[in-house]
């Protein structure tokens, strides 16, 4: 049996699918991206636009945002 998908923000189950290996959080409005064990989690703007939530989520920097000095 398929585990069921919770939101890594609010825990909720309400969550629906909106393409192949994306989601939308009914509970706290968020887009989650699921792609293997790899899963990344975007708010949603006013304009439509994603903007990332890993670093809110997440452990590992992502590359773009280590700078060397």
């Amino acid at each position: 049996m398929k585990e069921m998908l919770r939101c890594p923000n609010c825990n909720s189950k309400d969550i629906g699918k909106i393409g192949s290996h994306q989601f939308y959080c009914w509970g706290c409005f968020i887009e989650l991206t699921v792609n293997g064990d790899k899963m990344s989690v975007y708010q949603v703007e006013e304009d439509g636009t994603l903007s990332s939530l890993d670093d809110l989520f997440f452990e590992e920097p992502a590359p773009q945002e280590i700078h060397a000095n």
